[in-house]
């Protein structure tokens, strides 16, 4: 089976890289490319995004096909993708980070900077957080409710159908912070700096 990581310039993806190594232990083999033809060939792709919505946007269409190559994969080949931190947030509509940009569409919704209360609660949200688990997903296997993530971010998605979310954060509100939809998954902290809860979904994703 192969699992392709986007590379497509969205920050330092090291961490994701060396915990997606670690869960596959050579059974499954684990690539990191922005190539369309391996892209459009995986069995699975790890969608990463640090940075802004609109950084993240950009950089996908910087690479001549990258979007189309990927819809193709997700809506039209149904085949399962993980987005992780701004990955997760991309499957929205539209982005509110700097200035208004188009997402790409996956997910019917927006993000939108968390409503800190007029500075109650410090942004970005930074550091561990218990997660609520609201949907029976595969995701989770293995992972009980009210588990610690490890989570920086500032904007959250808020997604128009609230069936796809698969689990909250409590933080200023109820924070939308992993979502399924079919085939697609999408996690708003960072399993791979969610140590061995992190590793067991990443291993859930790749057991899919």
């Amino acid at each position: 089976m192969n699992v392709t990581i986007v590379d497509y310039n969205s920050g330092n993806i090291s961490s994701v890289i060396n915990s997606f190594n670690e869960v596959a232990k050579d059974k499954v083999n684990i690539e990191v490319t922005s190539d369309l033809n391996k892209i459009k060939y995986s069995d699975k792709i790890v969608l990463p995004g640090q940075g802004s919505f609109k950084s993240c946007i950009d950089s996908l269409n910087n690479i001549n096909g990258l979007v189309d190559t990927l819809n193709e994969f997700v809506i039209i080949n149904k085949k399962p993708l993980l987005g992780i931190c701004v990955g997760l947030q991309m499957f929205a509509d539209i982005g509110y980070e700097e200035t208004e940009t188009k997402g790409l569409a996956w997910i019917s919704g927006k993000v939108s900077k968390i409503n800190n209360q007029n500075g109650k609660f410090k942004l970005p949200h930074i550091g561990w957080n218990e997660i609520n688990i609201v949907k029976d997903s595969k995701i989770f296997e293995g992972i009980e409710n009210n588990s610690h993530m490890y989570f920086v971010h500032s904007y959250e998605l808020i997604p128009e159908d609230k069936n796809v979310i698969s689990a909250t954060t409590d933080y200023s509100s109820s924070v939308v912070c992993s979502v399924e939809k079919e085939n697609i998954f999408g996690a708003q902290f960072h399993p791979e700096k969610s140590d061995k809860l992190g590793l067991q979904m990443i291993k859930n994703f790749i057991n899919l």
